[in-house]
């Protein structure tokens, strides 16, 4: 089985769906606690990307929270056993830093391309200091994609490495001990919560730093 394969698995397209149906929930779900439970990540995500200058871009906030969702259930599907974990994997961590990092990139140079230009020299930097300023703002600017991609695919990596081998000692010790196995499972299921957890923070980071570079956008 191969990346391509798990693409095209019904699993991986149906979070698209699901993503669909938690964002408008609200049009057909009467207010609950387990709607709240839905719309209030969906609201710290929205009210955060409405407070960078990327607010004024056309629909940039819906599609942050979308992205937010998106992230969260293929890094809550990556924990389940014997599952393929995307969110782990740079190739895909980078095929989505990437675009979004060259569409802002892109935009801010097309639509004022002073301002952009402006912003590779910090104000009231000596003249002589000017050269290296900017090939190191650049240099910054540069290595965001591969810091944002990296980021998360370190992070759940680390993980799913640690569920792993804990999982392998787990079912090795079924037949030596069955207290250290009891004991081992006991800290693989607050690990995987823990992990949960994990899901949530990474995804609300890859999400805050796009946000982040938006507000370079001139």
């Amino acid at each position: 089985m191969n990346y391509l394969t798990n693409i095209n698995s019904p699993m991986f397209w149906a979070l698209s769906f699901t993503t669909l149906l938690l964002i408008h929930s609200s049009f057909w779900m009467a207010p609950s606690s387990i709607s709240w439970v839905f719309s209030y990540p969906l609201e710290i995500m929205y009210s955060q990307s409405t407070r960078t200058s990327g607010a004024h871009l056309k629909s940039f906030s819906s599609f942050i929270t979308s992205l937010f969702i998106m992230i969260i259930l293929i890094n809550f599907m990556g924990l389940l056993p014997y599952t393929f974990s995307f969110s782990s994997h740079l190739i895909f961590t980078l095929s989505l830093g990437f675009p979004l990092w060259l569409s802002l990139i892109l935009s801010s140079a097309s639509h004022n391309p002073k301002s952009f230009t402006a912003s590779l020299l910090p104000g009231g930097a000596p003249d002589w200091l000017n050269p290296f300023l900017v090939l190191i703002e650049t240099i910054s600017i540069m290595v965001r994609p591969i810091t944002l991609s990296v980021r998360l695919a370190a992070n759940m990596s680390a993980g799913h490495i640690v569920l792993g081998l804990i999982g392998i000692y787990a079912s090795s010790a079924m037949f030596s001990s069955i207290y250290s196995a009891s004991m081992l499972i006991s800290i693989q299921i607050l690990y995987t919560l823990f992990e949960m957890g994990i899901c949530l923070i990474q995804a609300y980071i890859f999400c805050l730093l796009i946000t982040l570079y938006a507000d370079d956008h001139s």
